[in-house]
């Protein structure tokens, strides 16, 4: 008989991500529309409510949650097999190419193969242990990072479709939740980032992009629509210095439409 071969890191997978009470996808098809500033915000928001939370960033080209959470360039330990996540905050642990690579500068130039072994490693060899909930910052697009990470944990709890309300933003949203649909993982529903900004200087509220798509495309797709985030100049400050918008400034108005957005993703996981 023959025998079957049996990838090591395929089972280390399984058996890693058996000890994550929730894995929550954070995804686009669309860059610039705050995915990564939201994936960051909802681990921190996690993480200050006690529960032991992970922040993988899967975007290989383009990372950017090691700079945004204040671990750019801070190296790993390992022991000669495991990689140790970095603490970035009480009941955080983080990973990403951009805490990995040790000039912040350099270009990723990889093909398919390589990403897949990268993002394998990522699952099997670090040290995540028990973790309630494991929040992933994928790249925009429906390409091979979210597609592999989607292969690699077929038991996603589900996934948050970030957007902007102008038109080419809601189309790729759309081919998102579409994706999410194709490979069967469970979409949480739509967060419409960015939406109004209060002028400094008029004190009126100006609409950066359309308002209103992400509901309408929310419910033209039969998905949830978790509602809608503010922009704040003081948000890309904190992600600039890897500090936590959400858990610093509670009171602000972004800071409660990130925390709703949260709440309604974690019931629809616990169900």
């Amino acid at each position: 008989m023959h025998k079957v071969h049996i990838d090591h890191r395929e089972s280390m997978i399984k058996e890693n991500m058996a000890r994550v009470k929730y894995k929550i996808l954070v995804m686009s098809n669309k860059g610039g529309v705050g995915k990564s500033t939201i994936a960051v915000n909802f681990a921190a928001l996690l993480a200050a409510r006690g529960l032991r939370t992970g922040l993988l960033d899967i975007d290989i080209h383009g990372p950017s949650v090691a700079r945004m959470t204040g671990a750019e360039g801070r190296p790993h330990a390992a022991d000669g097999q495991l990689i140790e996540p970095l603490q970035v905050a009480p009941n955080l642990a983080m990973i990403s190419m951009g805490s990995v690579m040790k000039e912040s500068d350099t270009p990723v130039i990889w093909r398919g193969p390589l990403k897949l072994s990268v993002l394998k490693q990522f699952l099997a060899d670090v040290k995540w242990g028990d973790l309630d909930a494991l929040v992933i910052d994928a790249p925009p697009g429906t390409g091979d990072e979210p597609l592999t990470i989607c292969q690699l944990i077929p038991e996603m709890s589900g996934a948050v479709v970030v957007t902007t309300g102008q038109a080419v933003a809601l189309l790729d949203s759309r081919k998102a939740i579409n994706f999410l649909k194709t490979v069967g993982i469970p979409v949480l529903g739509v967060l419409e980032n960015m939406t109004a900004f209060n002028c400094p200087h008029c004190a009126k509220e100006v609409n950066l992009f359309k308002t209103g798509g992400g509901a309408r495309a929310a419910g033209e797709l039969g998905v949830p629509f978790l509602g809608s985030v503010p922009f704040d100049p003081a948000m890309v400050d904190a992600g600039d210095e890897g500090r936590f918008y959400a858990v610093e400034k509670p009171e602000a108005t972004p800071s409660a439409g990130i925390r709703a957005a949260l709440d309604k993703v974690l019931e629809a996981v616990k169900k």
